[in-house]
């Protein structure tokens, strides 16, 4: 008897044993090809391996489906896909999208891929791509670099290896459903985890003797949108001083 997996996502061959039935000829090559095509765009654990989620399972469905039954081509597929998206929050970006609706640099694009904060499936950038890229940009402001950034992105990765061991006694049940509710329990975890994450960094940051109204917006996990928007333009001899003391603690 094979066991569900102790986690809110699925592997290739998990995948692949789902749709079988459904669609015989569905491959490893065939996925990926769809993924390069920027048909799909799963996650990626930190050592590369793709992790599918329901909607990604639900995604690959459709588009099989459309092939099989209706003959479609995978561009019109594609713009059908799209039309069903409501905001950026299931887009793919090609490099040019997401250099242009984030104004980013070719040379921090790459920094961000060459330390592991972005990364490019087949020949786009997953949903989450915007944010992190936009996120970058505005802390440029203050001479973060990249590299600095390593730091936050293990701690990132972490926290989600936490969260889904805390969800895997959920996905052992055999009752219906319990897929769904893994994922919106781990949905709420998340919150819970950045909102203590932006207390103890409050916390911190007033211990060293900055007031509350001098880190508007660390409560919440995320800088107010003025607080970005007002982030100082420095320049290199500005921002030496800033890169050594945090390429020290980062």
């Amino acid at each position: 008897m094979n066991a569900q997996p102790g986690r809110g996502y699925l592997g290739i061959g998990e995948v692949l044993a789902q749709l079988r039935g459904e669609f015989p000829d569905i491959s490893v090559s065939k996925i990926r090809f769809l993924e390069t095509e920027g048909l799909i765009a799963p996650a990626r654990s930190p050592s590369g391996y793709r992790r599918f989620c329901t909607a990604d399972v639900d995604r690959l469905r459709f588009i099989l489906a459309a092939q099989r039954d209706q003959y479609l081509p995978l561009r019109v597929i594609k713009e059908r896909l799209a039309d069903t998206e409501p905001s950026d929050g299931d887009r793919l970006f090609s490099r040019r999208e997401l250099l242009s609706e984030a104004g980013l640099s070719e040379a921090l694009l790459t920094e961000l891929e060459t330390f592991g904060l972005l990364r490019r499936v087949g020949r786009h950038y997953g949903p989450e791509a915007l944010q992190v890229a936009r996120t970058a940009v505005a802390l440029t402001a203050y001479g973060v670099e990249a590299r600095h950034l390593r730091s936050v992105r293990a701690a990132a990765e972490r926290e989600t290896t936490m969260i889904e061991s805390l969800v895997a006694p959920i996905l052992r049940q055999r009752a219906g459903g319990a897929r769904d509710l893994a994922a919106r329990t781990a949905g709420e975890l998340a919150d819970l985890v950045l909102r203590l994450h932006g207390a103890l960094v409050a916390g911190t940051l007033a211990e060293a003797g900055l007031s509350q109204a001098e880190v508007s917006g660390a409560g919440t996990g995320r800088p107010s949108s003025d607080a970005v928007s007002a982030a100082p333009r420095r320049g290199p001899a500005d921002t030496a001083g800033w890169q050594d003391a945090i390429g020290g603690v980062l």
